[in-house]
């Protein structure tokens, strides 16, 4: 028998309870109709076929039976009344862990995969097993068991054994296999998957701690419930297998304490780190002595481990008194749960008395119920995160929907600030543009009649000199009313309303007038102001054909290209008689205009030696002032 290892005494109740259940189950299990033959005979011999009848040679033994020996054959005699002889019958076994060979009655009827130096095998799972109907006989039969000890704990274990027709075994056989085989499969699928997908969004925000050590522990635990799937493997991968399922172990447990560290808000690195080293030291030391160091970190480092879990249920309890919410209770819970379980594992594992103590058959059913606990503890854990992972996204929500109607409630208020201040604008564009209209005509209108009346005054200002007078306010005026007020600020119409009243005056004047204009059908991009000015410059340069060129024929070209607006006046006249006029008043004038507007006016004026005059103006149209 392997030592004793006892659990700390706070768990002592609970633990007790829950193996008097259990064990109450499992007696439950027995039915009227199956033979559960608990006195047998064993032989402590390595022979591969049925010793000799000896009787001297074997000893009593009682099932199930544990013993340090490589090999044994166990003799099992049942005896089967005859009403119950017909049917098929089974014989039951909950595990094989070594494999070995069943005869009935001196034939041999079952050969169960062995442990060898080059295959390593554990029986985990149970295995029902016919018996030939032709060899069962009504009365005394003797099963003939060989049974083969499995890896470390290097022990040889027969189990219960139960005998019966199929309809009253297999209910047995198909509930254990559920648990030990089915539930592991599922275990290994679901943990993978899970844990890698936890993990990715882990990645993917490395703030979530728990997170991360929640996908940590599915998968470390994933990786350890391997050890009940595979029943078979070659020895040359034997030691790596061991190092994995030491190290997941380890991890599960160390990782476990991280996130109820993490939970309750209690994290110390100091002691994660150290942790984190009693994790590591287990499968470093198998790593280094190999096999040799199995029994020691199978008993002693896991016997290290019960402490750590202990002190994670505490943490948790303590986590749920501070913070009492369903999520937190029920986490603690299923944290000391899982402790107990693991505790009544390590028990089983290394066959401790205190099992028979507590229940004397229930040592003998070897079930392991840490992976149940322990997926009962991921699966709180998951629902924990889960419910937490919606809190969050339903607090976005909320916050995104304040957001949203605060941004709301601010674009009304910027859309109200902007109406405000288009309001203001247009009241500013208003009050601007009858100051501009004000200023020009007090510039033009009102400068010419200032000038007019001062020479009335002086009695410069004649009969003819009074009617030219009053023409020109008259056209300053038209020409305002024409560019500032029209209804679409059109430079075409405006134009237009020129062309029309210049061409009658010119002709009346007895020149001949030729108009050349080539614009485009989109409206040009002018101002009303910079239409005044640009008809004004053209409506200078005329009067100046008028008075001064003795012209008999002029020409007017205005033309869009190239992104400018240009415009020419030319005369053939020879100019006034006596002094050239270059710096007289109206040129200065236009010279002025053109500056304001940002265009380029040149002046070519009469000589002696050629006649005629010409004014070019060019507006580049995209630099025109608004």
């Amino acid at each position: 028998m392997r030592g004793t290892a006892w659990p700390s005494l706070p768990a002592m109740p609970a633990l007790l309870a829950l193996l008097a259940l259990l064990g109450i189950l499992a007696a439950a299990q027995a039915r009227a109709q199956t033979l559960e033959p608990r006195h047998v005979q064993v032989l402590l011999s390595d022979t591969a076929t049925p010793p000799a009848d000896d009787d001297a040679a074997w000893q009593a033994a009682t099932t199930p039976d544990s013993r340090d020996v490589p090999v044994a054959w166990y003799r099992v005699p049942f005896e089967l009344p005859a009403a119950q002889r017909d049917g098929l019958w089974m014989l039951y076994l909950p595990y094989f862990y070594g494999g070995g060979r069943i005869w009935l009655n001196g034939e041999p009827v079952a050969a169960v995969q062995e442990n060898s130096p080059t295959l390593r095998v554990r029986w985990e799972r149970p295995l029902l097993l016919p018996l030939p109907q032709n060899l069962l006989r009504s009365g005394r039969n003797v099963l003939l068991i060989r049974a083969v000890a499995s890896h470390v704990p290097s022990s040889l274990k027969l189990p219960r054994l139960v005998l019966g027709l199929q309809a009253d075994v297999q209910a047995q056989f198909d509930r254990r296999l559920f648990f030990v085989r089915t539930v592991p499969l599922v275990t290994v699928v679901s943990g993978t998957v899970v844990g890698l997908f936890v993990m990715f969004i882990w990645l993917r925000r490395r703030q979530e701690v728990l997170y991360g050590l929640f996908g940590m522990a599915a998968l470390l635990w994933a990786l350890r419930t391997t050890t009940f799937v595979f029943d078979a493997m070659p020895d040359r991968f034997w030691p790596l297998w061991r190092l994995i399922y030491h190290g997941s172990t380890g991890g599960f447990i160390i990782v476990l304490a991280l996130f109820a560290m993490n939970l309750a808000g209690w994290w110390r690195p100091r002691l994660a780190w150290g942790l984190a080293a009693y994790g590591v030291l287990g499968p470093l030391l198998y790593l280094v002595a190999g096999n040799s160091a199995e029994e020691w970190v199978g008993r002693w480092w896991v016997l290290g481990l019960a402490p750590i879990g202990l002190s994670v249920a505490v943490l948790s309890f303590v986590a749920a008194w501070r913070q009492p919410r369903p999520g937190t209770v029920l986490i603690a819970l299923a944290v000391a749960l899982a402790v107990l379980a693991g505790i009544h594992d390590y028990l089983v594992a290394w066959s401790s008395p205190l099992l028979n103590v507590i229940s004397p058959t229930w040592e003998g059913h070897r079930i392991f119920l840490l992976h149940h606990a322990a997926n009962l503890l991921l699966v709180v854990m998951g629902v924990l995160l889960t419910a937490r992972f919606i809190r969050t996204l339903q607090a976005v929500e909320e916050a995104n929907r304040t957001l949203e109607a605060r941004v709301a409630e601010r674009e009304r208020q910027v859309a109200a600030s902007y109406a405000q201040i288009a309001v203001l604008q247009r009241e500013q564009a208003t009050q601007e543009e009858r100051q501009r209209i004000m200023q020009e005509l007090h510039d033009g209108l009102g400068s010419q009649l200032f000038t007019s009346l001062l020479r009335a005054e002086r009695g410069a200002l004649d009969g003819p000199a009074a009617a030219d007078a009053l023409r020109g306010a008259i056209d300053e005026m038209r020409v305002a009313i024409e560019a500032l007020v029209g209804e679409d600020h059109d430079f075409r119409t405006a134009f237009g309303n020129f062309r029309f009243r210049w061409d009658q005056r010119l002709r009346d004047a007895g020149l001949d007038c030729i108009w050349d204009v080539q614009l485009p059908d989109e409206p040009l991009p002018l101002s009303p102001h910079d239409t005044l000015q640009l008809l004004r410059v053209a409506q200078e340069a005329l009067t100046n054909v008028l008075k001064h060129a003795r012209a008999r024929q002029v020409r007017i070209s205005l033309c869009s290209e190239a992104g400018s607006l240009r415009l020419q006046v030319a005369d053939d006249g020879p100019g006034p008689a006596g002094a050239a006029h270059e710096g007289g008043r109206g040129l200065a004038n236009m010279r002025a205009r053109a500056q304001r507007l940002g265009a380029q006016l040149d002046l070519h004026l009469a000589t002696p030696a050629q006649a005629g005059s010409c004014l070019r103006l060019t507006l580049p149209l995209h630099t025109a002032p608004g």
